[in-house]
């Protein structure tokens, strides 16, 4: 590998971007060289501040990722830094152990995208870096280091163990006892430590769809498939939950008795209830029963993505004792450590998929209900997601500032049957009908893909709002 070009010039011929969820693109684009350079820039930008003298990485179950490992190991020990490598594992799981130890680290995972693509995560010792971060690192213009062969450290279970006690610390005893939990493992990087916490809680584990081909699950677009799969386990093996994840653990989908999958965010807005929460920062994209519940003193919009919910909650914390976040699709930040009767929850500002998953099945469990149960208690607000893949993001966005000048333009090509009341453009654009219901449409951050989201009164009428939009988008590809 050359080291005559800086980091900076090694990054911008590469093609690769930070999108909402670290760095991200094609396998092919991550080489061993721009792997290389995206690690000695993030040092580079971290010893700005701090002496980095170590460093912990983890890794998705991608077949690319054990190379990309490699890559950014053997550039962290050129410039003298130690690795501790945690081997695959949840990216919560690698943040905790990180921040409890002080350190900044590495996360090789594309999270839900298809395995023809990956990514890295980056993370200070306090948690995500922030977009000034992200900056700094793609500007670092760092002299490349002679680097030596890529190889891998040997692989800790450190950070497994440590996630793992956080929530028997939590939920004590064996609070799930006498529950059924299927647990739909696919590839996901945390499919083993999941079964073995949700035994640890007492859970009676039924191991679903464990898959060694990569399977990119999204939480925000579960597909007609995995749905009517759902409901056939709950019936099935009579399951009182079913629980998955993304490719690398930080966002949940949790599934009822009935095998229905839940909106993520709703599982959020039950998750930070029950926690007692008193500030919430959202992104524009969740449902608006979040405000309409009444259960927070405060919510913050923002624009998608963790690190503006991160920022948020920043500022929610100089005002709030207990702040949290989560996305749509359900990755729950915890901006506060929590107390509850000597037992303590630490903070972790970054998406987790068990924490709100879990409070969930213990909650309905202790109370003797069934989970569909909490969900319904809710107010009457439904939401519906999906995507539209091989749509140009540049021609998204001017489709998009098109109809922002004329919504009456957006509800014609759209065929909504409402008028436009109102439109925002924090992210996306997001149109609210005179009728209550809203269809947001967002450009993906991470691959060619233009999102829609909707709410409305029923599900039926968001799924239908959905699949319309998409279907008149798609006449327009």
């Amino acid at each position: 590998m050359s080291s005559a070009r800086s980091t900076t010039a090694i990054i911008n011929d590469s093609g690769i971007a930070f999108g909402t969820s670290g760095a991200r693109g094609l396998v092919e684009q991550f080489t061993d060289e721009v792997c290389a350079a995206f690690t000695v820039a993030f040092i580079t930008a971290m010893q700005t501040t701090l002496p980095v003298e170590r460093i912990a990485l983890g890794m998705d179950r991608r077949p690319s990722s054990p190379a990309m490992a490699a890559a950014c190991t053997s550039a962290a020990h050129a410039l003298g830094v130690k690795v501790d490598d945690y081997g695959v594992l949840p990216t919560p799981a690698l943040a905790l152990k990180a921040m409890a130890d002080g350190i900044p680290c590495i996360m090789i995972t594309g999270s839900h995208i298809p395995f023809d693509r990956n990514g890295i995560k980056f993370y200070r010792p306090d948690g995500e870096i922030t977009k000034a971060d992200e900056t700094a690192i793609l500007n670092a213009e760092a002299a490349m280091p002679g680097l030596p062969s890529p190889a891998r450290n040997e692989v800790s279970e450190a950070a497994n163990k440590a996630y793992s006690a956080r929530f028997a610390e939590w939920f004590p005893g064996e609070p799930l006892k006498g529950w059924r939990v299927g647990l739909y493992q696919h590839s996901a990087a945390g499919r083993d430590l999941n079964a073995h916490i949700l035994s640890e809680l007492g859970a009676n584990v039924v191991v679903l769809g464990r898959s060694e081909a990569f399977v990119p699950v999204d939480t925000e677009a579960v597909s007609d498939e995995d749905q009517a799969q759902g409901r056939a386990w709950a019936q099935q093996h009579q399951l009182h939950a079913l629980l998955s994840t993304d490719g690398d653990g930080d966002r949940p989908l949790l599934g009822d008795e009935t095998g229905t999958w839940q909106r993520g965010d709703m599982v959020g807005l039950l998750c930070a209830r029950a926690l007692g929460i008193e500030a919430l920062a959202v992104p524009v994209s969740c449902n608006t029963a979040i405000e309409a519940c009444g259960a927070f003193q405060l919510v913050e919009r923002t624009r998608i993505g963790s690190p503006y919910v991160i920022d948020s909650m920043a500022k929610l914390s100089e005002r709030f004792a207990r702040v949290a976040g989560f996305e749509a699709n359900g990755g729950f930040l915890l901006g506060s450590r929590l107390e509850n009767e000597g037992r303590q929850l630490t903070a972790l500002p970054t998406r987790d998929a068990l924490l709100p998953a879990l409070t969930l099945m213990v909650m309905a469990a202790q109370r003797g209900v069934p989970l569909s149960r909490l969900f319904a208690e809710l107010p009457a607000r439904f939401t519906a997601s999906d995507r539209l893949k091989d749509f140009a993001t540049e021609k998204s966005r001017a489709l998009l500032a098109t109809w922002q000048a004329s919504p009456e333009l957006m509800q014609q090509t759209l065929w909504l049957q409402a008028g436009i009341s109102a439109v925002n453009s924090t992210d996306g654009l997001r149109a609210t009908l005179e009728n209550g219901d809203i269809v947001h449409l967002r450009p993906s951050g991470n691959a060619p893909e233009l999102r829609c989201y909707s709410e409305s009164a029923s599900q039926a009428d968001a799924s239908a709002l959905v699949k319309q939009s998409l279907a008149a988008l798609a006449k327009l590809n």
